[in-house]
């Protein structure tokens, strides 16, 4: 079979190309790479020219006067060209309904392009999305990506990118795409429950993990345990940053001679994966009920990571006493609560980072999963 995969945030259309690879398909990604992280794709989109000089001057100019975006249009205009080479595939899945990365109008334009050569075709819902954002809007959850914003209006700018999707011009395209897609695939909790919550039929298919190219790695103490936090500005409401920032704070001055801090902001992915990889613990964010994909590679090799892992989350994959991350809340109190305990108690950080290794195979093993999607997609 010949797969399309269109769009890449996080490295999961990568870990899944990888899967259906290892069962003897051909697939293809086209993407811009998630600016800064830099994530492999086949077919790039990457708005290169709008980003040279003295094009990058024209193109702020007209942002600040609020006329057109160069990036936006960039970016559709090399996806257009790409269209003649994907005439021949089996299934195409978006990695959400922005895929693009361009103005709604020019993806659902795109979109009908790449559904007439594509007749089967899959939305995944990874992330922000409109009926996510609906949903969250409701604040029936105890807290939410969006908490910040509730707690702070003033935040909003800060906020761009999740409220786009309550636009018309969004909301069109997902509908679109709703009524052209044979399914609607989520990768987490986070997602899932409030698919369901706003009554849409969905496929449940965890994020998949290349358990054979992450190695575990078994945790070893020297002098002192290392805490890891990696920033990236777009998302640090979002994920709860100041919550780690000031908990890391007091954790440092509570232990001066047993703990290590690294702290990262804005940085290429593969820069990213090598100074985590020194790391014992890894501050993910507070805002989940389940992992993402950052916490998923990181749980991979061992890591003692402080994510999602609400109720809902043990309850659905069956864990009971075998914890395999930390359940990190907005509270400070509690974060440092947490983070001393282990500091003071190394054997817990071992078997938690045993079980987290387990975890992933069992339940997110790349190879799995990826025949999960086949099956969804019924090819």
């Amino acid at each position: 079979m010949r797969i399309l995969l269109v769009g890449e945030y996080s490295r999961l259309h990568n870990s899944l190309k990888e899967g259906l690879q290892t069962l003897g398909h051909e697939v293809t990604i086209v993407g811009c790479g998630d600016k800064f992280k830099q994530f492999p794709v086949d077919h790039s989109v990457y708005a290169s020219f709008t980003h040279t000089k003295p094009i990058i001057y024209v193109h702020k100019l007209l942002r600040k006067l609020q006329l057109i975006n160069l990036e936006k249009l960039e970016k559709a205009i090399r996806f257009y060209f790409l269209l003649p080479q994907f005439s021949d595939y089996n299934h195409v899945q978006l990695i959400n309904s922005d895929a693009l990365e361009t103005y709604p109008v020019l993806s659902r334009w795109l979109y009908k392009k790449l559904f007439q050569r594509i007749k089967n075709r899959s939305l995944l819902i990874c992330g922000d999305e409109t009926p996510v954002i609906d949903y969250l809007f409701k604040q029936e959850l105890n807290y939410s990506i969006l908490t910040p914003y509730f707690e702070n209006l003033g935040l909003k700018k800060l906020f761009q990118f999740p409220l786009k999707y309550r636009k018309t011009s969004y909301r069109k395209t997902f509908q679109w795409l709703k009524n052209n897609c044979q399914s609607l695939i989520t990768s987490d909790l986070d997602y899932e429950i409030p698919m369901q919550k706003t009554g849409f039929k969905t496929h449940f298919i965890p994020n998949p993990v290349n358990v054979d190219k992450i190695k575990f790695e078994p945790l070893h103490f020297e002098d002192k345990i290392i805490i890891f936090l990696g920033i990236n500005h777009l998302s640090y409401q979002k994920k709860g940053i100041p919550f780690f920032e000031q908990a890391l704070e007091r954790i440092q001055k509570k232990y001066p001679n047993c703990v290590e801090a690294i702290v990262t902001e804005n940085i290429p992915y593969a820069e990213y994966i090598q100074l985590y990889n020194k790391a014992h613990i890894l501050l993910d964010q507070v805002y989940a009920y389940d992992q993402g994909y950052n916490a998923l590679e990181a749980m991979a090799k061992g890591k003692v990571v402080f994510t999602g892992a609400e109720t809902e989350f043990s309850e659905y994959y069956h864990l009971q006493d075998d914890r395999v991350c930390i359940n990190a809340v907005p509270d400070v109190e509690e974060l440092c609560q947490k983070l001393s305990f282990l500091i003071e108690n190394p054997a817990e950080i071992i078997d938690i980072s045993t079980n987290a290794r387990k975890f992933i195979e069992a339940e997110h093993h790349y190879r799995i999963i990826a025949k999960k999607y086949l099956s969804v997609w019924a090819i």
